[in-house]
């Protein structure tokens, strides 16, 4: 991926991880678009970056991602570089249907819907990249929240089988397999010392994308206690640590 001279839209862009990859993408040189559910948030980041465009989009609602994508093109034809960033996680007690069917619907058919939306426009593009935000607890779940943890691994199943879709096109897939960060995802992550630093995982994920050939998983020094927990052969001792206090 070339991280500069794109316009890439970035959903959930108004906090968190999605807000500080849109600042590092906008200092690149990039035309940065930011999505997400609430105006207000948006227009906090887009007023600290001249420049940088902001339009309010509900990855849980299949119509509206439709008419977004439609728009996009329409106002951004140069678009070519699309982060599903967007998510939700919530705790679950047992089966909480409500919780699981929005965490679905906004972590898995969110990215599938608006993919399926632009991929005729980012296949017309001379190169595009598209780019899915997986978990370290794709690879080992979290007992906590059992319906995040599936998204998770769906998004990370989906995405190398589409790369080998796409391989041969104009659009490349790429990964990124954040550790637990220190963002406002769950109550009391921000302040959790026993998460990454948002500012220590923005670098290293920037300097990975930065890479040529762009790898196809990022996955900076702190996830691969998740990642690689299956292929040391210590998925049971990882799976138990992680969920000790549960």
């Amino acid at each position: 991926m070339q991280t500069t001279g794109n316009t890439i839209l970035i959903t959930g862009g108004g906090s968190g991880i999605g807000a500080a990859l849109a600042h590092e993408f906008h200092a690149a040189g990039n035309q940065v678009i930011i999505a997400g559910r609430r105006q207000a948030p948006l227009d906090a980041v887009v007023a600290a970056h001249p420049g940088m465009a902001a339009r309010v989009l509900d990855m849980d609602d299949p119509a509206a991602i439709i008419r977004f994508a439609q728009m996009l093109v329409t106002e951004f034809p140069t678009l070519n570089a699309v982060l599903h960033n967007a998510g939700i996680m919530v705790a679950e007690d047992q089966i909480d249907l409500a919780i699981a069917e929005a965490t679905i619907s906004t972590n898995l058919l969110g990215p599938i819907r608006l993919s399926h939306a632009l991929l005729p426009h980012l296949l017309a593009q001379p190169a595009a990249t598209l780019l899915t935000l997986s978990s370290g607890l794709a690879f080992v779940p979290l007992v906590v929240t059992p319906t995040y943890s599936a998204t998770k691994a769906a998004i990370h199943g989906w995405s190398m089988a589409m790369r080998e879709q796409l391989k041969d096109t104009s659009v490349e897939l790429v990964e990124i397999v954040p550790p637990g960060v220190q963002t406002d995802l769950m109550p009391g992550h921000a302040d959790n010392d026993q998460m990454m630093p948002l500012t220590d995982f923005i670098a290293e994920t920037m300097a990975l994308l930065r890479q040529q050939p762009t790898p196809a998983e990022i996955c900076v020094d702190r996830v691969r206690f998740l990642r690689d927990a299956d292929k040391r052969g210590d998925f049971d001792a990882v799976f138990a640590l992680l969920n000790q206090s549960h």
